[in-house]
Order: C-alpha cells, then sequence, then structure tokens
C-alpha cells in the first residue's frame, strides 16, 4: 500500500485491524505468521497516521485468495485488487467462522478474515429495529449457538444502539444514527452454547454512519470586522470569514462556498469588494474609496454547503463590517489670516481661545505641528480627530506685565502628505492677543506655613502673623482675614493684619494633634468685583512638656495566695513622650503599713516591674494595693495608683480553684464562716419547728375528754391515713368497694369479701317522743332514755366502726379485719376499750378485765 502527504510521508506510521498481517514502514503487507484462508476474499483495514499531527487516514484492501491445488506443492498466492474491481457478489449472511474437512474429520481453524464495514446511514426514517446484517457459524448444524454483540453502542453507553438476536444472529439497529455525534462504531461478535462455553473467537465488527446533509453551515462569528485604507488598488485584501459545517468535510455535505449578498453603501460601486469562493477571503474590487465620503461598509456573507449548490444546499449568513481607514490626503489650511482674541489675565494653562483651523483628515492625519512667534503661549492637543477649533493656551498671562501679545501661528501635518498629493503643507495666521484686567484673589506668600512653641502657652499668646498679598496692584482693594477651619476653637485671627493669637491653651496630648502638628485654615478675601478670595494654612508644632502624670498598667491582676507561685507584671502608661516618660520608678507608698508588709515590687527594667508578695500567706480577697509611679520628666510627675488584686487559692500549676475563685470575688474566710453559721442556725430553727408541731399533734391525738366518757355521746373515731394494698393489691375487684344503693345487693351478696359498714338488718328500737311541754325534770329522763336507745340501737351509724381498707387480695401475710368474730391468737391487752365510751362497752366486756371505775 502506499500513501502520501504534504510531508513526503516523514514518520507515518501503519497499522492494520487484523492480528494475522501487518504492515512494514514501506507500505508491503505481510502475513505475521501461518494462516490458512476460510473464504476466497480477505478484508483488511489499514490505517495510516502521523505520531507529530496525530493524523489519521483509512484505507481497505481486499485480497482474493487462490484455492489450493490437491497436487502442487507449493503454498497458496494472493493478489490485491485494484481500485474499481468487482468484488465477489454477498449476501447479508456473514460466516466469519469456517471450518475444514480434513483426513482425520472435522478441524476447526483459527479466524484469518475479518468483516468488511457495515454502513448505515444517519437519520434514518426506519422502522427500527433495522436490520443491518446475519452472523452465523456453521457449527450451528450440530450444537444450539447463542450469539451477542459487546463494545460501544451495545454494552456500553451509549447502550443498545445495536442489537442482535441471540438465536439467529441477526444484528439490528434500534434508533436513527447521527454522524455528527459518531462517525463509527466497533463491535465484537460472540459465538457461545448453551452452557455459555465459548464456541467461537469473537470477531470485530466496524459499522461506519454514512454522512447526510443535515448540517447547515455556521460562522465562527456572526459579526466580522476589517479594514482598508482609502485609495486603496483593486485586489487589496480586506478580511477573512469563515464557516464551519459539521457534516462530512470530505463529501459535498461539508463542502463550503462563500459569495456576496448586499453591500451597503452602494457607493462609489454597488461591487467595491468580492470574496474569493473557497477560502472566505474579501479583497477590493473596484477602485474609488475614499474615507471622507464613505467611513464604512457593511457587506452581508452568505455559506453554502453542497459546493455552493444554491438548489441543494444548507446556507447560513453574516455581516462583514469594513472600516475605511484614513491616509494623509488632506494639508491644513486655516480659513483666515488674522485672528484678534480678547482673554483674561491670570489663566495658567487654561485656553484663552481656540484658533479656527480647517483640516478634513482624522487622526494621526489630522495631528498638526504648531509653531508659535511668542513663548508665553501654546497649543494643547486636540480632542477628537475632527475637531476644527483649537485651543491656545497661555503659560502666564498676567495684566500687570503685559497687557497686549502679538503672535505668528503655523500648523502643519506631522505625517507627510500621500504620494500624488501636490499641495502646501502647512498654514500660517496671526494672532493678537488683548489682555483684560481681571479681580484675582489674594495668595498667603508661604502656604503652608509651620511655626514650633511648647504646648500650655497662655491664652492671649501671639503666635505669629499670617497675612496675604493681593496681586491686583492697579485696584484699590483690602484684604480680611477669617476662620476656614480650627477644630478646637484654639486660635483667633485678627481680620484686619493676619495676626494670630491663642484662643485657650494648646495641649499636644489632644485628639486634635497629629503627629504633634495642629492645623489650622485661615481665609483671606478681597472687597473686589466679583470678589475673590484665598486660602492659607497655618501647622503648629507642638513641643512636649511633662504635663502628664504616669498611670499605673494594669488595673486588675489576680495572685495565689502563696508566694512564689506567681507574680504580677505591671507598667505605666503616659501621654507625654520621650524624654518625658520612662524609665519610671515603682515604689510602694510607707502608709498604711500593711502595704510594705505584705507586698513587695522588683524592679525589672525601665519601664517594667513585678509585684508579688512578701508574706509567707495571705488570706484569699480582693485588696487595694496603691502604687506610686514617678517619671523622668524634668520635674518629674508622680501618681498614686491603685491596682485590685485578687488573691486566691491556687492548685499546683499555679491557677485558681473552684472555692478560691469565690473566696477571691470579695468574700473572706470570716464572711463565709458567718454566712455558713447563719445557714446552721436557720436549718436548726426549722428543725425545732417540725419537732414541735409534731408534739403538739400528738398531745392532741392523746388528750382526754373534758366530760365523762359516759356522757359522751359524740362520734369521736380519729380518721388516719388510709393505707394501700399489700402484697397483691392488684387482684381486688373495684365494684366490692362501691356503696350499694339496695338491701338486695346485700343479701345476695356472693360469698367473699364483704363490707362491715353497711347498714344491718333487723328491728330498730323505739326512741322516747319528745314531750310537747317539757318540764326541767322530765328533760334529764328522756335524754337519759334517748342515750340509752341510741347505745342499744344495732342500726345506727357507724354499725360496725372498724376501718375499711384497700383488699390486700387472697395471698396477704395479714389477717382479715372485716369482721369483729375474728379469732386472734396470743394474749392482748383490751383494757384501753374502757375509754373508748359506752358504744364499746360490749367490746370491753367481753375483751377488758371488766369495767373500771
Amino acid at each position: 500500500v502506499k500513501f502520501n502527504n504534504c510531508a513526503g510521508n516523514k514518520g507515518v506510521r501503519y497499522e492494520t485491524n487484523s492480528l494475522d498481517f501487518k504492515v512494514r514502514a514501506d507500505g508491503t503487507v505481510y502475513a505475521a505468521h501461518h494462516v490458512q484462508m476460510p473464504s476466497k476474499q480477505l478484508i483488511l483495514m489499514v490505517t495510516a497516521w502521523d505520531p507529530q499531527t496525530l493524523g489519521r487516514w483509512e484505507a481497505i484492501v481486499r485480497f482474493l485468495v487462490a484455492e489450493k491445488s490437491q497436487h502442487s506443492g507449493h503454498k497458496p498466492k494472493g493478489r490485491k485488487t485494484v481500485a474499481g474491481e468487482a468484488a465477489p457478489q454477498q449476501s447479508d449472511t456473514l460466516l466469519p467462522w469456517r471450518q475444514h474437512q480434513s483426513a482425520n474429520g472435522l478441524r476447526r481453524q483459527k479466524r484469518d478474515w475479518v468483516i468488511p464495514p457495515i454502513n448505515v446511514p444517519e437519520n434514518s426514517r426506519g422502522p427500527f429495529p433495522q436490520q443491518l446484517v446475519r452472523i452465523r457459524s456453521d457449527k450451528d448444524k450440530e450444537i444450539h449457538i447463542r450469539y451477542s454483540i459487546t463494545g460501544v453502542g451495545a454494552d456500553q453507553p451509549p447502550m443498545e444502539v445495536f442489537s442482535i438476536d441471540p438465536v439467529s444472529g441477526r444484528m439490528y439497529v434500534t434508533r436513527p444514527m447521527d454522524r455528527e455525534e459518531r462517525a463509527s462504531y466497533h463491535l465484537r461478535a460472540h459465538a457461545v452454547d448453551m452452557n455459555g462455553n465459548k464456541v467461537e473467537n469473537p470477531i470485530d465488527l466496524y459499522i461506519y454512519v454514512i454522512d447526510m446533509n443535515d448540517n447547515r453551515p455556521e460562522f465562527i462569528n456572526q459579526v466580522y470586522n476589517g479594514s482598508v485604507d482609502e485609495g486603496s488598488k483593486p485586489g487589496t485584501y480586506v478580511m477573512t470569514v469563515t464557516a464551519n459545517d459539521a457534516d462530512d468535510s470530505t463529501t459535498a455535505n461539508g463542502m463550503v462556498r462563500y459569495r456576496i449578498v448586499t453591500q451597503t453603501p452602494q457607493s462609489p460601486s454597488q461591487n467595491m469588494f468580492t470574496i474569493n469562493s473557497e477560502t472566505g477571503d474579501i479583497v477590493t474590487v473596484a477602485a474609488g474609496l475614499d474615507r471622507e465620503k464613505v467611513q464604512q461598509y457593511i457587506v452581508i456573507v452568505q455559506a453554502t454547503d453542497m459546493e455552493g449548490n444554491l438548489n441543494y444546499g444548507l446556507s447560513n449568513t453574516a455581516t462583514a463590517i469594513i472600516t475605511v481607514t484614513d491616509v494623509n490626503d488632506n494639508p491644513p489650511e486655516f480659513t483666515t489670516s488674522t485672528v484678534s482674541i480678547n482673554t483674561s489675565a491670570h489663566l495658567p494653562c487654561n485656553g484663552v481661545t481656540r484658533q479656527q483651523r480647517a483640516l478634513r483628515d482624522g487622526t494621526p492625519h489630522a495631528t498638526c505641528t504648531r509653531v508659535l512667534t511668542h513663548s508665553h503661549f501654546s497649543f494643547s492637543q486636540p480632542r477628537g480627530p475632527r475637531e476644527k477649533m483649537q485651543h491656545l493656551a497661555a503659560a502666564a498671562v498676567d495684566y500687570e506685565m503685559n497687557r497686549a501679545f502679538m503672535l505668528t501661528v503655523m500648523v502643519s501635518n506631522q505625517a507627510p502628505l500621500a504620494s500624488g498629493i501636490q499641495m502646501s503643507f502647512q498654514s500660517t495666521a496671526g494672532v493678537t492677543i488683548s489682555v483684560t484686567d481681571v479681580n484675582e484673589a489674594p495668595y498667603f506668600p508661604t502656604n503652608h506655613k509651620l511655626i514650633r512653641l511648647e504646648e500650655g502657652v497662655p491664652t492671649g499668646t501671639v503666635l505669629t502673623t499670617f497675612s496675604a498679598v493681593d496681586p491686583d496692584r492697579f485696584m484699590q482693594q483690602a484684604v480680611r482675614y477669617s476662620k476656614l477651619s480650627d477644630p478646637a476653637n484654639w486660635l483667633n485671627i485678627n481680620a484686619t493684619n493676619g495676626q494670630i493669637t491663642t484662643a485657650a491653651v494648646l495641649d499636644r496630648e489632644s485628639d486634635y494633634i497629629k503627629n504633634n502638628v495642629y492645623e489650622a485654615t485661615f481665609l483671606a478675601a478681597d472687597n473686589g468685583i466679583p470678589p475673590a478670595s484665598g486660602t492659607g494654612t497655618l501647622q503648629i508644632y507642638l513641643i512636649d512638656i511633662n504635663d502628664n502624670a504616669p498611670e499605673l498598667l494594669p488595673k486588675e491582676a489576680q495572685i495565689c495566695e502563696k508566694p512564689n507561685l506567681n507574680v504580677i507584671n505591671i507598667t505605666a502608661a503616659d501621654a507625654d513622650i520621650d524624654p518625658n516618660v520612662g524609665p519610671f520608678v515603682f515604689e510602694l507608698p510607707s502608709v498604711p503599713s500593711a502595704v510594705r508588709k505584705n507586698w513587695t515590687i522588683t524592679r525589672l527594667n525601665g519601664d517594667y516591674a513585678q509585684l508579688s508578695l512578701r508574706i509567707m500567706y495571705l488570706e484569699a480577697g480582693v485588696y487595694d494595693v496603691p502604687i506610686i509611679v514617678t517619671d523622668s520628666g524634668n520635674p518629674p510627675l508622680y501618681n498614686t495608683s491603685v491596682i485590685k488584686v485578687k488573691v486566691c487559692p491556687c492548685d499546683e500549676n499555679g491557677d485558681c480553684t473552684t472555692i478560691g475563685a469565690v473566696a477571691a470575688a470579695g468574700l473572706g474566710t470570716g464572711a463565709i464562716i458567718a454566712i455558713l453559721i447563719c445557714i446552721i442556725i436557720l436549718l436548726t430553727m426549722v428543725l425545732l419547728f417540725v419537732v414541735w408541731m409534731k408534739r403538739r399533734e400528738k398531745e392532741r391525738h392523746t388528750k382526754q375528754l373534758l366530760i365523762d366518757p359516759e356522757d359522751d355521746v359524740r362520734d369521736n373515731i380519729l380518721k388516719y391515713d388510709e393505707e394501700g394494698g399489700g402484697e397483691e393489691d392488684q387482684d381486688y375487684d373495684l365494684s366490692q368497694l362501691q356503696q350499694p344503693e339496695t338491701m338486695d345487693h346485700v343479701l345476695n351478696k356472693t360469698p367473699g369479701v364483704r363490707r362491715v359498714d353497711e347498714r344491718p338488718i333487723g328491728a330498730e328500737p323505739q326512741y322516747p317522743i319528745r314531750p310537747v311541754i317539757p318540764h326541767p325534770g322530765d328533760i334529764g329522763d328522756f335524754i337519759n332514755e334517748g342515750l340509752r336507745a341510741a347505745d342499744n340501737d344495732p342500726t345506727a351509724p357507724p354499725y360496725d366502726s372498724l376501718l375499711v381498707f384497700d383488699y390486700e387480695g387472697s395471698g396477704s401475710t395479714a389477717g382479715s379485719v372485716s369482721s369483729l368474730n375474728s379469732s386472734s391468737s396470743g394474749d392482748q391487752d383490751y383494757d384501753y376499750l374502757n375509754d373508748w365510751g359506752p358504744r364499746f362497752k360490749k367490746l370491753a366486756d367481753m375483751y377488758g378485765g371488766g369495767e373500771e371505775d
């Protein structure tokens, strides 16, 4: 095989899609090993690629294999088909696996040929799935074979683009293809038996998507900007427009051609430009480009594929903006030869007039060189390429010095005129300038003015005279002074002569001082028409004096109650500056004496010292320690500052403990002991009150009746707290504790738990009838008879006076208390029943030792 490229085949390498054949560097195709040809035709895909540019080119090579003669001993020979040679007729059934008959029977041979590429047109309308080819092994006559395909488009993304019938081997495409998305697919076909065992080696399937013209050309930019000089000759290059087509560029679908649709404006000709149909280069085709007439052209360019066929191709448009650039083909020229100008005095660096000139060219050809005959004036730069009025600036025009000026102005192009222009490149004009006197503002000759003095000068001290000068010598004007800015209101100025005095004491440590300098601004105004004014700044440098005593730092500190654990580092702050600050002297006052007894100061250096305990132990608390701090000024100043020191118990690391923090908060040991004693006294009082209440309650329960127990008819049964259930208190029936509404409920009650506070059934005794007319003697008898009847009445409440408790269950260790008839084992003293009154007389007779007087 042969391959030719622009570089002359330098470094080009060859590859094949078969493991059985290889290609040498000279293009010779050879077999890599002994190969058995299974068919009469062999198709190879040969790829040429450049490692430097990464370009790849592919070609299909067909071999016709001659049949091997049974009687000849020579090896089979192959020949390569030439372009245009007809290939053998193929069906849609591929037999990539072949077997040959041998003396020992059938023997499977290694695959030694490849399947030709399968072409699929893009954007197919179906119906889908659409069959592409059928793959079959000749072993399917002996065993059942299952076919499958793998690769991108089958079991790899994009998934399921191709599918295969596992039984018949028919391969399908399942949806429309898009060549611009993917131009080719490489799949592998597999054949296995019903148990999944490989029957044949996998074969390679190459599927190529045939391009369709389904994409319009797209310009890289929608708007292109180019330029061309005015007066350019026909054929001058202007710009290049480029459009890309996503279709295959090797076919007519991707071959783009360009043409100009419209040109605006169509002056001086409607075809000023043309475009190369293949490259997109725009060039001039006619003469007459003049920037002074047409500065810009707008050209609509159309790109069409199908090699520019407007009937079948797809088109798109873009806009090309062509700017005509200026060349120096017009010299400058003044419109008038003499100009008279009136201007005001003292306008340095400002335009005093505008000199009219005529110049049609633009920048840079409109940039002129000006030549003046007077050194007081100069031209400023033009503000635009089409400016016709040029500034004439005065460097320093003063009416008091010069009242009029005569000068000559010459203008010329900086760039030479274009070839073929026969005109003068410069022009001159005379200018007369009359200066008009105006009121000028007073000014301070020394601005900013700096003076130095010590701070603290008394009020009314004269500092300096800050006066201004009026430049108008020919005008009789008076200047008056006033304050414009005095932040601290420390200064006064004399309105007539500008003398400045102090209105307050100047303090260098004030917030209005920056870097020891106080700054004030004053205004000087004349009485001209209109009035004019100027400002001046006075700076006062204040020299420091020792007028601020030092202050101790810090104000609060913390230390352990035992020495040698930690110390307090102290220093001082002084508002003054050197030499009125450190080194400082730290000392303890002699009064009170406890200060020097408990504390000591150790000097570290000129600015720092250490405060520590002198004694071995100091009770926890907050202590105010006075310290005298003296600076190094002349004369020195001292100040007694108090530092609040929290003394607290510390742990082994020198940190305050929790109890120590409380003590250090301001409560000494005595205060803490006093608080604890108060708490103990309060708790003792509460305990005594509770004991007294219980004793009083006990006495109330054990107090004897004031009347004879025989005469006591009151219900004196005391109600105590009812007990809860016992060990099996969850087994009782709540319905047993309900108050019965009728006597039937009592008579018909089933055996078991009975209530003993129910009204017994029986005859009620007859109570005596109260006489209509009472008699003192009859009343006592009546009461006694009623009392006897009540005592002998079993139906009178509280019936059986035993208290009813909650039912404790059948397995309770406590005995039943539901009836008085229950027996009791053991001896028990029931003499106390005699004290319960006549209602318990019968019980006392039955269980007690008899009635006692």
